[in-house]
């Protein structure tokens, strides 16, 4: 049981970091930054690199990045620290682990943009970026920027007017430009919300304290 855990943390982890970051270095090394591909009606390649956040969000300032770049890493320490727990302390749901190692995925996905990929390209402004070049990157170390490129505009127009509040005002779903790293963390988060009874009724349960005789 704990080789499958392992098994399916690694080979999830691996997997989710491997086409990410493929797709993340393809879309740089060939794409202007603003530039876009449509899919479909609903669905475009576009190209946006985030300073902040999942799905454009973003935290001020030279600091506020710095500070969001540290905390991932703390984040990532403390999510990889306790997977490894639970794959050594066999039973635990195959859910869970899968659940979590898609979050960790995609929060070391994120991570390697924001650290290294201010050093490893050229910014993405009006050119197409190339990679280690001679001149250096475009931001230093831990203060990269993270690249996005999928985008679902299922629907745009005004909203109606007898809505309160948001009525007549014009809205776009879904306007939030994301990657695959994002989509992992979503994906896990919405698994451990929709079906936590059943993924911690396999937890292992703490052995009770035993009493020492008087």
């Amino acid at each position: 049981m704990k080789n499958k855990s392992l098994l399916l943390a690694i080979s999830l982890i691996l997997c989710v970091l491997f086409i990410d970051q493929s797709l993340k270095i393809w879309i740089k090394t060939t794409m202007v930054e603003g530039q876009e591909i449509p899919i479909l009606s609903w669905f475009k390649l576009h190209f946006v690199e985030n300073e902040g956040m999942a799905f454009g969000m973003t935290l001020g300032g030279d600091y506020g990045k710095l500070a969001l770049t540290l905390f991932r890493i703390v984040a990532v320490a403390f999510i990889a620290f306790w997977l490894h727990r639970l794959v050594r302390r066999a039973p635990q749901s195959m859910g869970f682990i899968a659940s979590l190692s898609l979050i960790l995925a995609g929060a070391i996905g994120n991570i390697i943009d924001s650290v290294l990929y201010g050093v490893l390209f050229s910014d993405s402004i009006g050119q197409v970026a190339t990679f280690l070049p001679p001149d250096g990157g475009y931001a230093p170390l831990l203060h990269g920027k993270v690249v996005d490129m999928f985008w679902f505009p299922i629907w745009d127009g005004f909203l109606p007017h007898c809505l309160p509040i948001w009525g007549g005002t014009y809205f776009s779903f879904f306007n939030g430009i994301f990657n695959i790293a994002d989509a992992a963390i979503t994906v896990g988060v919405a698994l451990i919300l929709l079906f936590q009874h059943q993924f911690f009724a396999h937890a292992t349960p703490t052995p009770p304290l035993q009493q020492t005789e008087v």
